[in-house]
């Protein structure tokens, strides 16, 4: 059975068409990638598969059910969003930032109880934020806070993860320890995770199956193998690149290719060419 389904969705902004006949399905532990240029739709498609936007055309489904017949609270209970931006306006500690998890189940008449603090501390155990629970969510590195807002995500007990550009400004060594915990508690939990990203390599080494977005239209969406090719980047990102297969999985690799033969000098000079 398939936990997300979308069927001919289409979405605009006004008079500017941002999706068109977008349909695909994800079930139970499956981890998607969501990758395209900038402007061919990826987080839009993520705020719909939310249900923060109404799609013009189409349906999407959550475990064969209709988005539209769900309240928002009952959204929240199966899909739970980690963003790109980790600033939290107020100095909550990391435990009442991860408490917050929990609102979908409280409702209006019903304060935290016991169980609401065990799950909300096995969520932190998972993610090791239990050392800095009492500390300002303000006080922690960009890493930490993404690690904390995973665990928010967790306490919501959902089905499916969503994950919009989540290591946009982490470093190399945070954005791989980032995906290694999703992708572990992808394995773990049977976690449902589908994440956008500009990093196709990221892509490639942590997805299960990958879709190229381009235009606001499925360009293709399959394997790793199967989707991230040299011709498939060339017609979509307009860019010559080499995919070949990293040496460490044999799953595809993306390297830059230089855009002249004097760049090409230049970069032979400084390194290697820069991976996507």
């Amino acid at each position: 059975m398939a936990i997300v389904k979308t069927e001919g969705v289409g979405f605009s902004y006004e008079s500017d068409r941002v999706l068109k006949d977008i349909s695909f399905e994800t079930r139970e532990g499956e981890f998607l990638g969501i990758i395209g240029p900038n402007g061919s739709g990826k987080t839009t498609l993520l705020k719909i598969i939310d249900g923060i936007f109404a799609p013009r055309e189409g349906t999407v489904s959550i475990n064969e059910t209709d988005i539209r017949k769900f309240k928002r609270h009952d959204i929240a209970k199966m899909i739970a969003v980690v963003p790109q931006d980790s600033s939290v306006t107020f100095s909550f500690t990391v435990q009442e930032v991860v408490l917050m998890g929990r609102s979908p189940h409280l409702g209006r008449l019903r304060f935290e109880e016991q169980s609401d603090f065990e799950i909300v501390r096995k969520a932190m155990a998972m993610t090791d934020t239990l050392p800095f629970a009492a500390r300002s969510i303000n006080e922690l590195s960009g890493g930490e806070r993404q690690r904390v807002l995973i665990a928010r995500a967790l306490a919501q007990q959902p089905q499916v993860i969503l994950l919009d550009e989540s290591t946009a400004f982490l470093d190399i060594k945070h954005q791989i320890a980032f995906f290694d915990l999703m992708k572990n508690l992808n394995k773990m939990e049977k976690l449902t995770v589908i994440t956008v990203t500009h990093d196709i390599n990221l892509a490639s080494f942590f997805c299960d199956r990958v879709m190229l977005l381009s235009d606001g239209e499925i360009h293709s969406v399959g394997t790793p193998d199967e989707v991230i090719t040299a011709p498939n980047i060339k017609e979509v990102y307009e860019t010559n690149v080499i995919v070949d297969a990293n040496p460490l999985n044999g799953l595809p690799r993306v390297t830059l290719m230089a855009l002249s033969l004097s760049d090409q000098g230049s970069r032979s000079e400084a390194g290697a060419a820069p991976q996507l």
